[in-house]
């Protein structure tokens, strides 16, 4: 029997007719002598009917069980009256079977694929055949393939060209770890697999193709989270003779498509645009969730002379004072707010200090230390209101942003703040182009050193602190989807990077002579921006992790149970990579 259809296909335009469909058990239901199985595949359920009259088949319906693939022929009716299903696409009509072939049984299972719960994780990836084959989860790569495909016909449309770069590269540890690939014919020598295509797509602009893209494979070799595997997926674009607005309206553009063909969503564009420093004071964050208010308010010019000397000595070592106004939240019981003080310690903060708007007036153990005005200029800057909560952190400026960004998404989630139905994107512009590693005592690049300069005619350590960059990150709900820049083009702005980053002449011909040799041959202004597609795809799935829209993820300890690696490798493999084991 040839298949004539899919199940999840099947519409009231093939009532009368005979068709051929196969697929999995997903249910069976013996109502009273008549059999009635949910047949699943890829695209949905189609409920099929197995009739005593016809014993050959009802014999063989009695026999199935979850799971076991069939091909079945039969012909659709509209269903009884008060039996349509309006949860199902095919709702409304059956198939009654007039001939049935097992194509294969399946034995008792680990878990249920038609009634999913919560199981492990390492039980859902060691059977990960069985948790991919779950319609909802099914759902989630029919539309990986579909963002994919909208991305491809953009960025076609637009005259980029899709070139493939290798695997197989050099090691410049950047960042996270390389993961390391021996060589049998050069031995002591390795392979890096890419973490990004960075210097292969400068390297293509610099060879004239003026427009590249790929959806690409990379690797990194770091600690696992819901939003980080080991290999992930990026779509990766560059561009010619381009500044910062046309990478972005690129961007803004396809997505809009995305989005619009996937999702039927509409998405406004141009996104909103925030610098880095408003962004890290507003939201304690540089990738901030814009989905709800909440922001943060900076006090330290208010509470520079206070005689809250908690607040006024902190100020006159250079630290800040800022604060955050949590709606509603005077019903907080005392020890909640010792909860919220723990948190902040967990974040490096001494301390948290609070103040309640009540009908009687503003509570706080520390309301003595403050004048009427400053009582009035903090109700002001936040417009607060009765029954809120303000707390206030003072410390040195990144102790007090992180954990007040931190806190401001703790009280988000859990008074219900978020609007999980909306996607709001924007872009974070004007980063610093560099920050200083007091661990080092050196300059360190924020997003990598290849990042061109704002307006600067020379740069040097002197300088180089009030520096900004032609970098901007998109973001959608608090997530970064991705980040670019435009890229230095001239060698001599290029030296004088890796001078301030204190990278030697030697050092730097070591891991990038190729790039710095082919910036003296005629190099074009360029510059692109790489997109996260696995969270991308997380996003508009509703899911919280990309494992949920990866096919093969690697469990949190970064370990793949479907196919037990990583593993052991045989002494002769070894022996021919000239490479040896020290288990010590």
């Amino acid at each position: 029997m040839k298949r004539s259809s899919y199940c999840g296909n099947v519409r009231e335009d093939s009532i009368d007719k005979d068709i051929v469909i196969c697929g999995w058990v997903h249910s069976r239901r013996d109502h009273g002598g008549v059999i009635f199985i949910d047949l699943r595949d890829r695209e949905g359920l189609l409920q099929i009917v197995f009739q005593p009259e016809n014993k050959e088949t009802f014999k063989i319906a009695e026999r199935l069980r979850s799971e076991y693939v069939v091909s079945v022929k039969g012909l659709v009716r509209k269903r009884p009256k008060g039996t349509l299903n309006p949860n199902l696409l095919t709702g409304s009509i059956e198939l009654v079977v007039s001939k049935v072939e097992i194509l294969n049984t399946c034995p008792g299972l680990p878990f249920e694929v038609s009634n999913y719960r919560e199981i492990s994780e390492e039980l859902r990836l060691k059977y990960r055949y069985l948790d991919l084959r779950r319609p909802s989860f099914q759902k989630n790569f029919i539309m990986r393939h579909k963002v994919a495909n909208e991305v491809r016909v953009f960025l076609n449309s637009e005259s980029f060209l899709e070139i493939e770069t290798p695997f197989l590269t050099k090691s410049t540890p950047e960042g996270a770890r390389d993961f390391l690939v021996p060589s049998r014919l050069h031995h002591g020598s390795f392979f890096a697999l890419p973490q990004s295509p960075q210097l292969f797509k400068q390297i293509l602009m610099i060879s004239g193709f003026d427009k590249y893209y790929q959806i690409v494979k990379c690797f990194r070799d770091e600690d696992l989270r819901a939003d980080r595997q080991l290999e992930f997926t990026q779509i990766d674009l560059e561009m010619s003779f381009v500044e910062e607005n046309d990478v972005m309206d690129v961007i803004e553009r396809m997505l809009l498509r995305v989005f619009k063909n996937v999702l039927n969503i509409e998405i406004k564009i141009p996104f909103e645009r925030i610098s880095y420093a408003d962004a890290m004071l507003r939201y304690g964050s540089d990738k901030p969730d814009t989905r709800f208010e909440m922001e943060i308010k900076d006090f330290s010019i208010e509470f520079k002379e206070c005689d809250f000397k908690v607040f006024s000595s902190v100020i006159s070592k250079g630290g800040i004072v800022r604060g955050l106004c949590i709606p509603e939240g005077a019903s907080f019981s005392r020890s909640e707010i010792d909860g919220f003080k723990n948190f902040a310690i967990e974040y490096g903060a001494k301390g948290l200090v609070w103040m309640k708007i009540m009908e009687s007036g503003v509570e706080s153990g520390i309301i003595k230390y403050f004048k009427d005005e400053e009582i009035k200029v903090i109700k002001s800057k936040f417009g607060a209101k009765l029954g809120d909560l303000i707390v206030f952190l003072a410390d040195e400026e990144k102790v007090v942003v992180q954990c007040l960004g931190a806190l401001r998404l703790k009280m988000g989630k859990e008074l219900d703040l978020i609007d999980k139905f909306k996607f709001n994107f924007l872009w974070v512009v004007d980063f610093p182009l560099m920050e200083w590693n007091k661990e080092e005592e050196r300059w360190q690049t924020l997003h990598h050193p290849f990042t061109s300069p704002q307006g600067v005619v020379s740069l040097n350590k002197k300088n180089v602190g009030t520096a900004k960059a032609k970098a901007y990150d998109v973001i959608l709900n608090g997530i970064e989807l991705g980040g670019g820049s435009i890229r230095i083009h001239r060698s001599d702005v290029q030296k004088e990077i890796f001078d301030i980053l204190s990278t030697s002449d030697e050092s730097a011909k070591e891991k990038f002579s190729f790039l710095l040799d082919a910036l003296t041959y005629g190099a074009p202004p360029h510059g692109g921006l790489a997109l996260g597609f696995d969270r991308i795809c997380a996003l508009m799935a509703g899911e919280d992790s990309i494992r949920e829209v990866i096919a093969f993820p690697k469990t949190q300890k970064a370990s793949d149970p479907l196919f037990n690696a990583p593993t052991s490798v045989s002494e002769k493999q070894l022996k021919e990579l000239n490479v040896r084991i020290d288990v010590g």
